[in-house]
């Protein structure tokens, strides 16, 4: 028990001569050890290091995870050592809806066909979304969270203790200059060389730690990289399952419509078909019809019945286009045109053609485009 009051006592000693000494080095009253500029330069390095880290840190997890209060869960999981449960995306939850709607409105049907494709495709970009995800977390937010937590908490360590092996020095420096007896100088000198000693040891210990931080961003550069290539990865993954759905809706646009028009015609009653125009216009509700397309010198009435023969189809006198293709484009049968990215082609419209569509031509080469892969040039 003795023991301990005297522990406590040379403690609070200790702790109030630092005090003292903090409190005239602001107040300018006592002098100050300065560290070397390399030093100080380190110190800089590291707390910009630090900063900047955990804002990287933090907007990486809110683009990762935009719901806020999602991530409060995952943090709470995480600090209480426990698996973070399973969660669905948006696009998951959105196929899901997608795919219960077309069991609904019958899965047959032009409307639920549709939507089991895209909700198909939703699908796979929400497991693409999770890979990512998951690939970001491991290669790039648990480096930077394990800087933080570990090696940060290491140099703040050794940077207090530093700090606190300065004020000693400083305030065994000002106790010598006030000793005025030999005996007291002396003693001075004496816990001034120890003191210097400590102090010099801990600045080296610092010093191997803050030079470290260069070993830290080459690791950060490294995890950035992985970072990058899971992005690049996720979104051309997406971009392709994009396309793929474009592609499938596009080639069966055409006949989804094509099927309504019929069903429409067939669900109509005998007597409204062979009445004259203006009573069926007058006794049936409004549906959409296929235009009536004059013939044209030149131009087959096989394009207006949706059946393009390119070897027959010549452009109008007026009215084509040059157009810049925007996307590769892999024709689906031989009455389109395949396509290369940023290739010139010309294009043209013919009366009765879906306005999705264009009629291409690169050289003897014709066929039928689709007009969101292009940019047309004035």
């Amino acid at each position: 028990m003795e023991f301990n009051v005297k522990k406590l006592a040379s403690d609070a000693g200790v702790f109030f001569s630092r005090a003292m000494q903090f409190t005239e080095e602001k107040l300018g009253q006592a002098e100050k050890t300065e560290l070397d500029a390399h030093f100080e330069n380190l110190l800089a390095r590291a707390d910009c290091t630090k900063n900047w880290t955990e804002k990287i840190l933090r907007q990486t997890e809110v683009l990762l995870q935009p719901n806020p209060s999602a991530r409060v869960e995952e943090f709470l999981y995480e600090k209480l050592d426990r698996k973070v449960p399973s969660r669905v995306t948006n696009g998951e939850l959105l196929a899901q809806y997608m795919t219960e709607a077309a069991n609904d409105f019958g899965p047959g049907t032009p409307y639920g066909k549709t939507l089991i494709k895209v909700g198909e495709t939703q699908r796979r970009l929400g497991a693409a979304e999770r890979e990512f995800i998951h690939s970001a977390s491991i290669n790039f937010l648990t480096p930077l969270r394990n800087f933080l937590e570990g090696d940060w908490r290491t140099i703040s360590k050794e940077r207090r203790i530093l700090q606190n092996r300065r004020l000693d020095l400083d305030a065994c420096k000002a106790r010598l200059k006030k000793a005025k007896a030999a005996e007291a100088k002396a003693a001075a000198e004496h816990e001034l060389r120890l003191t210097q000693t400590e102090f010099d040891r801990q600045a080296e210990v610092t010093r191997l730690l803050l030079e470290g931080i260069s070993s830290t961003h080459v690791n950060h550069l490294r995890c950035l990289h992985e970072f990058v290539e899971s992005q690049t990865n996720y979104y051309a993954q997406c971009y392709q399952f994009m396309l793929d759905l474009q592609k499938q809706l596009g080639s069966s646009k055409g006949e989804i419509f094509s099927g309504t028009f019929v069903g429409n015609a067939e669900s109509a009653s005998p007597a409204a078909a062979t009445s004259p125009p203006a009573v069926a216009a007058a006794t049936l509700p409004a549906v959409p019809t296929i235009p009536v397309v004059p013939t044209i010198v030149g131009v087959p009435n096989t394009v207006a019945e949706g059946v393009l023969n390119p070897s027959e189809v010549k452009p109008p006198a007026s009215g084509t286009r040059r157009a810049r293709v925007l996307y590769d484009y892999e024709a689906a049968d031989s009455t389109e045109l395949a396509l290369l990215a940023d290739e010139m082609i010309t294009v043209y419209s013919l009366p009765g053609m879906d306005p999705d569509w264009l009629i291409g031509e690169r050289g003897n080469q014709k066929g039928k485009v689709p007009v969101t892969y292009l940019e047309l040039l004035s």
